[in-house]
């Protein structure tokens, strides 16, 4: 029994000759997937033609007057009406995903952009993004560049449920042995700057007799006469020998002119060993970590850049085996994020109807016993503030001040009965534990089979596994504790850094959050800044003072930091007899500094650091941090 549908683009060619950008897409992510098994893709192939894979519903037309995406999208609506598809995948046409909404199906829909959203027909306008933000349960992205093309012009409120899911590919294991050849692929057009690219090789041939040039596609629409004796130019070949060539060529050139959405040519030649050079348009920075950019688009400039590789033979060598050990859109590492979406779509059993908001009851601490001396950096309150900036009804069950209050009775049973009674009169659709196991078994029970609630958990403490991080066992034992029970974790430490028993379809990733109404003094407006390095630590407390005694590894990193540049201006809270400040009192002392430090206790894990970073960064100050953390991967570009 298919359970999920995967409706391709009405004209998209699924078949290994001449297979498109989204063809390629679906089959390597497929490849992959643990619910390929569960899976239909549909698509409009000729009679006789073999797709890309076995699973495959062709939805023929034959010869209609009638609108061909419309009568396609109704084929599809036919096969829905079949199988009552639990999810439906939608690839690159925005009229099929609103032809759907309209018509009320109860699958959970995701979509895929591959293309500028704003060129796409019922995505053109603002109002026509907002629809679809508002009426579809995912939206995927194949690079930053189009994805800020959808949010152009949008309420930030519109962005929930849209992600980056790149184009991905299976590295080779070995480097391959390389040819004097040059590569291009593509639409042979001058949008693609194959007239560049002709002119570049022609002037490179001429001056090196032993290498060769290459040429792979088509356009019928658009000739260019360039010829040479060692430059050959194929028609479309499938894709398994386009990846053939790019382990022979040397060197591959994607001179786009035009905004590519992605640019897969980049991205395959890289990881296939190529000194891979091209523009800066559209997505194409986002393909690989590039060093090669025509910064001019233009024969002269591509024709110096080549030459100096040719020239250069260790330089070519070091860059192809830069490229090939370090692909960073690996298919194995991207297709676990869409298939864990679609796992807890499947596993749902509550019926999300779109348009009908949540009922939410958040059990966490928010700060009232501090008079919220620390609103800046509660997670808490930021969680419940974006819920309720996407219009869902939040009720805050803040469980430590209700102890405070009760402190003769201090015990989980008073909590597990007060919990019980809220959602007896409130009925919550949802459930969020923040930072918080408190609930038990029998609670949790009771409440997922008496009112079909579901129940997540987030933490933001230090998960990491090998006994780096502080209280890292405890705060594991806690989060693990009725796990069976609980539907979804969202952890501030990255799930690959976790060894738990907790079933791993479960863990997600919750980035420290910035809240625009808290993280908005954009420091970097600021002309008299005094100071040189900020770095705040409170050794855990946060009570306003040091614990006697209380050190740690960054203090002595802070100190010989000090004694080995004493020339820099330093601004240092939380160490000697410097108290730690909070709320607008830090923010006074942020404000003074140019830069940034931020280290967490412990080991460096990755994505994970101590929610002070979110009023670091989010505030606008230049920030540093451990590499091993891998935040580089938030920011386009870097």
């Amino acid at each position: 029994m298919k359970e999920i549908a995967i409706l391709l683009p009405y004209k998209e060619n699924f078949t290994e000759n001449n297979a498109a950008a989204a063809s390629i897409w679906v089959k390597d992510y497929l490849s992959k997937s643990k619910l390929k098994s569960k899976t239909l893709i549909c698509g409009n192939l000729k009679k006789g033609s073999k797709p890309l894979t076995k699973n495959f519903k062709n939805l023929h037309l034959g010869n209609t007057f009638l609108s061909k995406n419309a009568l396609y999208t109704s084929k599809f609506y036919e096969e829905y009406l079949k199988y009552k598809f639990k999810i439906i995948e939608i690839h690159n046409r925005p009229e099929s995903l609103i032809y759907l909404i309209k018509k009320k199906v109860k699958s959970k829909l995701i979509f895929v952009y591959h293309n500028n959203p704003q060129d796409l027909r019922s995505s053109y306008t603002a109002k026509e993004r907002i629809f679809i933000a508002n009426n579809t349960d995912q939206i995927y992205f194949v690079s930053n560049w189009v994805k800020k093309k959808f949010f152009e012009d949008l309420p930030y409120k519109h962005r929930n449920n849209a992600e980056i899911l790149y184009p991905a590919i299976s590295p080779i294991k070995n480097f391959p042995k390389k040819d004097k050849l040059i590569i291009f692929t593509g639409k042979l057009n001058s949008s693609k700057g194959f007239d560049i690219y002709c002119k570049a090789v022609i002037k490179i041939l001429n001056k090196f007799k032993d290498w060769r040039a290459l040429a792979i596609g088509n356009e019928p629409r658009e000739k260019f006469n360039f010829k040479h004796d060692r430059f050959k130019i194929l028609d479309w070949v499938t894709h398994a020998k386009i990846l053939n060539y790019y382990k022979k060529s040397s060197i591959s050139v994607v001179p786009s002119r035009w905004q590519e959405p992605f640019g897969r040519t980049a991205m395959e030649s890289a990881a296939f060993g190529c000194a891979t050079i091209t523009s800066k348009r559209g997505g194409l920075p986002e393909t690989f970590d590039n060093t090669l950019f025509i910064n001019k688009i233009n024969h002269h400039e591509l024709s110096n850049i080549i030459e100096k590789l040719i020239k250069n033979k260790l330089l070519r060598k070091k860059i192809q085996r830069k490229n090939w050990k370090n692909v960073i859109h690996n298919i194995s590492d991207h297709v676990k994020k869409i298939d864990n979406l679609k796992y807890f779509f499947l596993s749902s059993k509550i019926n999300y109807n779109r348009g009908v908001n949540l009922k939410v009851l958040h059990i966490s601490t928010f700060d009232e016993r501090s008079d919220h001396r620390l609103f800046n950096i509660s997670i808490a309150n930021k969680i419940s503030k974006g819920l309720i900036r996407n219009n869902h009804d939040v009720i805050n069950f803040s469980y430590r001040n209700y102890l405070s209050k009760n402190f003769l009775t201090k015990n989980n049973k008073i909590i597990n009965n007060k919990v019980s009674n809220i959602v007896e009169n409130y009925r919550p659709n949802l459930i969020v534990l923040g930072h918080n196991n408190i609930l038990e078994n029998d609670t949790l029970s009771e409440i997922r089979s008496k009112y079909n609630s579901k129940i997540i958990l987030w933490y933001e403490d230090a998960l990491g596994h090998k006994g780096e991080g502080p209280n890292w066992r405890k705060n594991l034992n806690l989060i693990e504790k009725n796990s069976e029970l609980i539907d979804q974790y969202y952890l501030t430490t990255h799930p690959d850094e976790i060894s738990t028993s907790i079933d791993r379809k479960k863990l997600n990733y919750l980035p420290i959050p910035v809240d625009p109404n808290i993280e908005n003094l954009k420091i970097y407006n600021y002309k008299n800044r005094y100071k040189d390095l900020f770095f705040a630590l409170s050794h855990g407390v946060n009570f306003g003072k040091l614990k006697k005694g209380k050190s740690d590894e960054r203090e002595s990193f802070i100190n010989q930091l000090m004694i080995k540049y004493p020339n820099i201006k330093y601004n240092i809270l939380g160490i000697s007899n410097e108290l730690p400040k909070w709320n607008y009192n830090f923010y006074n002392e942020l404000i003074k500094c140019k830069m940034s430090l931020n280290l967490s206790r412990g080991k460096p894990l990755k994505y994970t650091s101590s929610n002070r970073i979110a009023a670091l960064i989010g505030n606008g100050i230049f920030t540093f941090i451990d590499e091993k953390t891998k935040f580089m991967h938030y920011f386009n570009g870097t």
